[in-house]
């Protein structure tokens, strides 16, 4: 008899292991697919009509034969990235897959966007994966039966997703664009960055199949066992071998790149038409303290052939303004400590010593072991590497951080804010390589970054939980992102994971889901819509950016040498004082649903898709309030404060409608000596945008933030709106200097 009983306990252990690991490989998990465009084309009269308002305005702004102006995105995620995935699942609070396709029909009837890219994280394309989206683009560019003159212009595209635990080890994330769509001109596979999270690859974070089964069976109506299935095939890609060419790798392997150096050599080696644009520059979520992008100016780290442009601003935030503030300080040795509160800046590493201090008071103990146990927390957070060093204090919520570590000053900041690695930063830097000085010459755009498929979301201030990657914040509510609760101790500990947290724990998810943002766009002044015209313009680098709305902007040189005039992105050589005339229209105001033709084309998919909000402007412009000009002298000393001058001239504007234009020179050019790059801002009067505020603040009579009021817990109906200035930034001319 017990003979039976432990037979059958046996079976039945063996059963249940069984369950978990099929489970656990994804048997009972719903695959995802690229889909395929459902949305007939945009009706030509409206893309004419389109067409001609841009004309006119350029005209009405002094523009004798305008280029066509041309909006888009080139950063937009379906759910075959892993964030957009896990985001997407009931557990989280999603509404299910968002596929490839679904941005394609967005970008046509929703944001009415003229080109777009599809940028799916590198790690999680697998084979089958990259193989749809290539067919799924294709097919969205097929939609348009006029190559010289479609409707919308669809790029394919991946992110290299790169992520260090320390500031020596990390390079940050950087979107790849490819030109074409036939076979010979697109690489096999995507090149994914190595070792994300700075804690091994794919296979290393993703849990074992009995693990995956387990958590999948724990929520199956959450969508657990299509979880399984995700991370179970993406960490069954095995990793390309080492020192093979890249057309002799296997077709089904996941080829990585481990520094920007290694991804431009094999762009290089694959030889195809395409561009690295990083992004996200001063995002603090994944940015460790200190980085700074002065190791990346390197003849191997950085191909002015292939990286040209860079992402000012997006739906994380904007990652333009340098700030002389300091999140965390080196010694000699590069050993880290924590800097005192200065710059109108209270550095994160700072209030986790304030808590534990605070804590400890009240629990009766001395003022001197206090401040002790104060100074420990401090050093723990600095110390702590992923960037993990709000884990260090044990049990904290969101209004505990106050508003550490942001600036207070930006224009609508990314959240914990890196300075050294934002573009103005970056634009002031010079070395000499080689014997000659070398700078990062970059033009600018700007992104939605978007999770769900939705490219060009900034077109109106809505639905922010669907247009934003607000739903990033119950990230911790899933079994892959769930981070361990501690209770509120006086002491601060050091940063560790435990084999089995989340390598989320290192992160502060929900405090930085009240700082997504609708997003911004690239706009182009192209020749013509073509996928060439539009390639060509931002390899000339007469591109800007915008913080959403379709503001127009010209920037131009009058007296360049050899040339009638030179436009934004130009470089030009000179010893006498240029002059500028920088011309700004301001955009549509928005009429509220969606315009017929988008009505009719999209149908029942209408509401899911675009939350019942399309581009529909009407005849009013938004006023431009004011012009900013910047100067930036690049150079190597230590104090970038010294080279960048923002603003350096503000012209002020008497906008009726028709937009604001002004003429400036810079009579100090001749005898500084030094090369000199210029760029605008052109800035529209104040309107309302999500999460413009995103920690609505309270202020003691110090200006200290002493109480908050977050976008993110609030319901789904709060947009979470407050005043903003919109702008749009044009890329800089480079003026070298002649003598």
């Amino acid at each position: 008899m017990a003979f039976r009983l432990l037979g059958g306990f046996i079976i039945f252990v063996v059963l249940v292991l069984m369950l978990l690991y099929v489970t656990g490989i994804g048997v009972f998990g719903e695959a995802l697919e690229g889909g395929v465009p459902e949305a007939r084309a945009v009706d030509p009269e409206i893309i004419g009509e389109r067409t001609a308002a841009i004309r006119e305005a350029g005209i009405a702004a002094g523009i004798a034969r305008p280029k066509q102006i041309l909006f888009g995105d080139l950063h937009v995620h379906s759910t075959f990235s892993f964030d957009a995935f896990t985001m997407s699942l009931p557990m989280a609070g999603g509404d299910g897959a968002h596929p490839v396709a679904d941005a394609c029909d967005y970008a046509r009837h929703c944001s009415a966007l003229d080109f777009w890219s599809i940028n799916d994280h590198g790690i999680t394309l697998t084979p089958l994966a990259w193989h749809q989206t290539v067919e799924t683009m294709r097919q969205c560019n097929a939609v348009a039966d006029n190559p010289e003159s479609p409707d919308t212009v669809a790029y394919l595209g991946w992110e290299w997703t790169q992520v260090g635990g320390t500031p020596e080890d990390h390079w940050g994330h950087k979107n790849v664009i490819l030109r074409d769509l036939d076979d010979d001109a697109i690489p096999t596979r995507p090149i994914a960055a190595r070792a994300p999270l700075g804690r091994g690859d794919i296979e290393d974070l993703a849990p074992s199949p009995l693990l995956l089964g387990l958590l999948a069976l724990s929520d199956v109506s959450g969508g657990g066992p299509d979880m399984a299935r995700f991370f179970s095939v993406t960490a069954g890609v095995p990793v390309c071998p080492d020192g093979v060419p890249v057309r002799d790798l296997p077709v089904d392997c996941r080829e990585e790149a481990a520094t920007p150096g290694d991804l431009f050599a094999k762009l290089r080696e694959w030889d195809v038409a395409s561009m690295v644009i990083p992004h996200g520059t001063t995002w603090g979520f994944y940015t460790p303290l200190g980085s700074s992008w002065d190791k990346q100016l390197t003849a191997k780290h950085h191909d002015p052939t292939l990286q040209s442009l860079i992402e000012v601003f997006s739906g994380h935030g904007n990652s333009e303004e340098f700030r002389p503030f300091q999140e965390t300080v080196f010694d000699a040795d590069g050993n880290p400590s924590c800097p005192a509160p200065a710059n109108d800046y209270l550095p994160s590493c700072w209030r986790a010593g304030e808590i534990i201090e605070a804590r400890c008071l009240e629990e009766g103990h001395g003022a001197d072991e206090c401040a002790s146990r104060a100074a420990d927390a401090r050093q723990y957070f600095v110390e702590a590497d992923q960037n993990g060093g709000y884990a260090t204090v044990p049990g904290t919520e969101v209004a505990d951080w106050q508003d550490a570590g942001q600036c207070r000053d930006c224009f609508q900041p990314s959240f914990n804010y890196r300075p050294k690695s934002s573009v103005q930063y970056i634009l002031s830097l010079e070395k000499e390589i080689d014997g000659e000085d070398q700078r990062f010459d970059f033009g600018f755009i700007a992104s939605s970054d978007n999770h769900s498929s939705r490219p060009g979301t900034g077109y109106k201030e809505v639905a922010r939980t669907e247009f934003t990657e607000a739903r990033f914040g119950n990230f911790t509510n899933t079994p892959v992102g769930e981070v361990t609760k501690k209770s509120p101790k006086a002491e601060a500990e050091p940063f560790a994971i435990g084999r089995y947290d989340s390598p989320f724990s290192a992160f502060e998810t929900e405090r930085q889901a009240s700082f997504f943002l609708n997003g911004g766009l690239a706009a182009v002044h192209a020749n013509g819509r073509s996928r060439e015209a539009i390639w060509d313009a931002m390899q000339r680098k007469e591109v800007y950016g915008t913080s959403g709305p379709r503001i127009l902007l010209w920037f131009d040189m009058l007296n360049p040498p050899r040339s009638r005039n030179a436009p934004m992105g130009s470089s030009v050589s000179m010893s006498s004082a240029p002059i500028f005339h920088a011309r700004a229209v301001g955009s549509f105001e928005q009429k509220p649903g969606c315009p017929p033709d988008a009505l009719d084309a999209l149908g029942d998919r209408m509401q899911r898709l675009c939350q019942g909000e399309c581009y529909h402007p009407g005849d009013a412009r938004r006023p431009i309030s004011r012009i900013e000009v910047v100067r930036i002298r690049p150079g190597d000393g230590p104090d970038a404060s010294e080279r960048i001058e923002d603003p350096w001239r503000v012209i002020q504007c008497q906008d009726d409608g028709t937009g604001c234009q002004a003429a400036f020179t810079d009579p100090e050019f001749a005898s500084s000596g030094q090369d000199t790059l210029y760029y605008v801002r052109a800035v529209e009067a104040p309107s309302p945008a999500v999460d413009a505020d995103p920690l609505g603040c309270t202020y003691d009579e110090e200006g200290r933030c002493t109480k908050i009021d977050p976008c993110f817990g609030r319901p789904d109906e709060d947009e979470c709106l407050a005043e903003t200035e919109e702008r749009a930034w044009s890329s800089p001319i480079f003026v070298n200097h002649a003598g």
